[in-house]
This record gives C-alpha cells, structure tokens and sequence, in this order.
C-alpha cells in the first residue's frame, strides 16, 4: 500500500541495483533463521555433548526463542532511531559472537548463553523489511517484502537438513563455526550494498529504556510459561507464578507505554484494526507454520513396523522438509502479483485457506513418501502467503517513521506463535505415543490431532484475518498519516498498486 512506498524521495541516488539489494538482505534473512533449527539434528545427543539432562539441554532450542522474542520490537525500534543499517551490523556482529561462544563450549550454561545471543540477531528480519520499504521501487517492492518476510521460515527449513549433514560428517562444533562464518561474510555484504536509510524517527525523544526492559520481562515469563509449563507442570507454582507475573508486568507496560511521550511500541497505532488483527493473524499463523516442522521430521523418521511411520534418517527427513522452504521462497512474485490484483488482506486469507487445506489432506495422505513432501510444499505455499501480506498490510498503517518498530512487534506475534505450537503440539505428540521395539514413539493418532490442530488453527487465520479492513478502508486510513508526511494519496486503487 502506499505507506510501503509513501516516500519515493527517500531512495537516495546513487545507491546499489535493486536486485543486490534484495539479494543481500534475503540472504542476511535467511543466515539469521537458520539459527533457529541448528541445533535440532543434535536434540537427542546433546544431553551426552553437554553432560546433562535432556531437561536441562533442552534450554538450547529455548533460549534462541527466548533472544529472538525479545529482540526484534527492541531492535526494530531503535533502528527507527539510530540507523537500521547500523542496527543491523549490530545483530550481525551479536550473531558472530554467540556462534563463537557455541563453537568453544562444550558445557551447558555458556552454550545457552551462545544461543540466546544467536536468537537475538533475528531482529535484523524486521529491520531488513524496512529498509525495502524505504529503497527500493515500487515495481520490486511486492516480491522484496514476501521474500524478507518468509526468510525466517525459508532458513528453518533450510536448516535442518544442511544442520544434519554436516553435524553426522564432522565434529558438531563445526556448526556454530560455520555460522559465525557465514555471519561474517553477511556483515561485510551489509556494509557494502545496504544504504543507511535516511527515513526514521531520529528527533522524536529518548529510547524507552524502561518499556524495552518491561517488555522483555513481560514477554520473558509469558514464553518461559508457554515452553516450558508441560514440563514443569501447568499446575506448579513456578508456571502460575511467571503467568501472573507475566500479566502483571505487561499490563504495567501498556500503562507505562501510553503515557510515555517516546514509547518503545506505540500501542494507539498498534491498536488500529489494520495492525491489531494482523498481529493477532500472525500470531495464528506462526501457530500452524511452525507445526509442520514438527510433524514432518518425526513421522518421517517413525519406524516402518508401526504401520504409518517410513523409517528414514534424520537427513532424508530434512531433505523432504527442505522443499517447504524452497515453495516460500520460489513463491515471492506470485504473493506480489496476488496482492497486486486483490490486495493484501485477500492474499493472508488465501494463504490462511492453503495453510488449513495443506494440513486438512494430511489425514489422508500418509501413505508415501512423496505425499508428505507434497503436504509440505502446499503448507509452504500457505505460509508464503500468508508471510508476504503481512508486512505490507502493517506498514500501510503505520508512519513510516516507526515501520521498523512495527514489523519488529509484527516478528514477535508470530515467534508468540511459533512458540505456543512447540509447545502444544509438542505435548500432543508427546503424550498420545505408543510402543515399539520398547521404544516410545507418537502414535498415528497423536500425528493426526497434528494435523486437525494445523488445519483448525490456519482456518481461525483466517476469520481473524476477514475483520482486516479491505482496500477503501485501508486506504482511508493511511492517507492522515502520508499527509504528516507531505504525501498525498486519494484513489484507493493507487495504494494497492504501489504496495505490490
């Protein structure tokens, strides 16, 4: 919409092709979120690498979640303030270090604290999505923006083969040595290609120290609580008191962020029904996106004898997985051309209705191989849809002073849901199993509540996503803001085909 393009002006002359632009900003998209699947091949050994529980070592996978959740409204809105090219370097270099810190560890607690600053870089997702809206052309926009968006899904599918490959070849350091390398040549790309981009809210007060620390515990305890309640006990004093801190000190926050004259979110613009129900959407759709990451790689890997696993190894179940990333990722210009023509709110719904249809044809295809990698292209195609709207359908409702700080809020709503899926699907599958060989194993039954979860959660995507106001009413309320910026906009049909 034209808020994603609202300032033509600001693309300053001389900057780089647009293509190597997109090209490096997608790639530093991708490394980031490749951290957030590292680590999975190594799950099941890292009690043995780390010498402690799997309780214990499951705290590697979390704290990314925990790092990635906190930072990216954080780091988005102080790239509105300070430079989103600099804050950018700035979660590369985090990057750097905590995949050194990984790469020297062989104990659990710096390993954790190596992980949760990986996490951390995932605010450089939002900030790579900002900059596109402020440099490049309107014609490059649409595509541009589904592709930064759905990198956080392309890199996780990405690396969960790629993680296990390497990790069954060579000593498992070589991971963490490998992303700091590759973090290393991403920053240098950044610093090279990616212009400064001189829109932003750099006058307009201090950093809201108080709301970021607010925030990040509020948001600390509602994650520890959604993570880890199954395994602490929803009913233990631990999980109920983090929950009613977690109530407490975000309704303190929200107190605190309307009252402060330069808040860390703006929550009355976070209030509008375009943001709010985007969000809430978003929430929902890193619920059943995240599910299949899940599902897939273990029913992949069930044994043959149980009647519907298929026996195959961790690597063969990531290479069946990573075409989900590859759809995402391929699926880019046809999400522009989509919203080109119908709009953004009609391209999140189609992707909601895809997301629920992909996982509906799970309950009856289970039988071969090429069938569940087709699940997983369908999903993917889902997901890529819904991923590419949603920035568009934010910045259009927003200043375009504060489109970092608002598709960083937009990342957290959707690691909130990707953070709840692990946590419900993990207990379904969890806790209806079966045996096999004296091992235990989710049952058939398990796999397929699986699937009624995903396919029920993209189609409550989707009723959320119809109270999304449509074209007009878009358009209305994107024009007062374009104006306090000396830009006008009066044909609703111009602000949709500027978007794409």
């Amino acid at each position: 919409m034209a808020q994603a393009s609202a300032d033509p002006t600001s693309r300053q002359e001389g900057a780089p092709a647009p293509g190597l632009m997109i090209g490096a900003l997608a790639t530093a998209g991708v490394v980031v979120s490749v951290m957030h699947t590292l680590v999975v091949p190594l799950i099941s050994d890292l009690p043995e690498l780390l010498h402690s529980s799997a309780s214990n070592t499951a705290w590697v996978v979390t704290a990314t979640l925990l790092g990635a959740a906190v930072s990216t409204p954080i780091v988005g809105r102080l790239g509105d303030m300070y430079g989103k090219k600099r804050m950018m370097m700035v979660s590369l270099v985090v990057l750097i270090i905590g995949s050194v810190v990984c790469a020297l560890s062989t104990a659990l607690l710096p390993m954790v604290a190596g992980r949760a600053l990986q996490g951390l870089a995932t605010g450089l997702i939002p900030l790579g999505i900002s900059v596109m809206r402020d440099e490049l052309p309107p014609e490059k926009l649409g595509s541009a923006l589904g592709l930064m968006s759905s990198s956080l899904g392309i890199g996780g599918a990405l690396g969960v083969p790629l993680s296990a490959i390497i990790a069954q070849q060579v000593n498992w350091h070589v991971l963490f040595w490998g992303a700091a390398g590759l973090a290393v040549l991403v920053l240098l790309v950044i610093w090279k290609v990616i212009p400064e981009s001189p829109v932003g809210d750099k006058t307009h007060g201090r950093f809201d120290f108080v709301g970021a620390l607010g925030m990040s515990a509020g948001v600390l305890c509602l994650l520890l609580v959604i993570s880890k309640g199954s395994d602490w006990g929803w009913t233990k004093s631990t999980t109920l008191g983090l929950g009613v801190a977690a109530v407490v000190i975000l309704l303190a926050w929200g107190f605190w962020e309307l009252r402060t004259p330069s808040p860390l979110v703006d929550l009355r613009i976070s209030a509008r029904r375009q943001v709010l129900m985007t969000n809430l959407t978003s929430v929902i759709i890193g619920f059943a996106m995240y599910g299949m990451s899940l599902i897939i790689p273990q029913l992949l890997q069930a044994p043959k004898g149980t009647g519907y696993g298929f026996g195959q190894s961790m690597i063969v179940a990531g290479l069946c997985f990573a075409p989900f990333g590859l759809v995402m990722m391929l699926a880019s210009p046809v999400t522009a051309r989509l919203s080109a023509a119908f709009g953004s709110k009609v391209t999140l719904m189609l992707g909601a209705l895809t997301i629920s249809i992909g996982y509906g044809l799970g309950l009856v295809l289970m039988n071969e191989v090429w069938e569940i990698i087709f699940l997983a292209c369908i999903i993917g195609l889902g997901v890529a849809l819904a991923y590419a709207s949603m920035p568009a359908l934010i910045m259009a409702a927003v200043p375009p002073t504060e489109t970092a700080a608002a598709n960083g809020l937009n990342t957290l709503m959707r690691s909130l849901g990707t953070s709840s899926s692990a946590a419900v699907v993990g207990v379904v599958l969890a806790h209806m199993t079966t045996t096999f060989n004296g091992a235990t194993l989710p049952s058939e039954g398990g796999f397929r509540l699986a699937f009624v979860l995903g396919a029920g959660s993209a189609l409550l995507a989707l009723l959320l996503a119809t109270f999304i106001p449509g074209r007009r009413a878009s358009a209305a309320v994107t024009v007062p803001a374009q104006r306090e910026i000396k830009t006008t906009v009066t044909d609703a049909e111009t602000v949709d085909a500027v978007q794409a």
